[in-house]
């Protein structure tokens, strides 16, 4: 599952019932637009290690809304 696949009306949807966190919403929108892990930890200004750690629990909550 790639966040950049999915079409603007269901990116739309899981913003609106994922209950994303400020921090989980902002990764969210970053790789919607294919930004790298790498690109995110530097514009989100954190370390690789909680890029990770933000893409599971966003992987998760997609998951649940699927």
């Amino acid at each position: 599952m790639l966040i950049r696949d999915f079409v603007e009306f269901e990116l739309q949807k899981f913003r609106d019932e994922c209950n994303f966190t400020p921090d989980e919403l902002q990764y969210f929108n970053l790789r919607a637009k294919d930004k790298s892990n790498i690109q995110i930890a530097l514009e989100m200004n954190i370390s690789e290690p909680q890029v990770s750690k933000l893409a599971k629990r966003v992987k998760t909550k997609i998951k649940k809304v699927l």
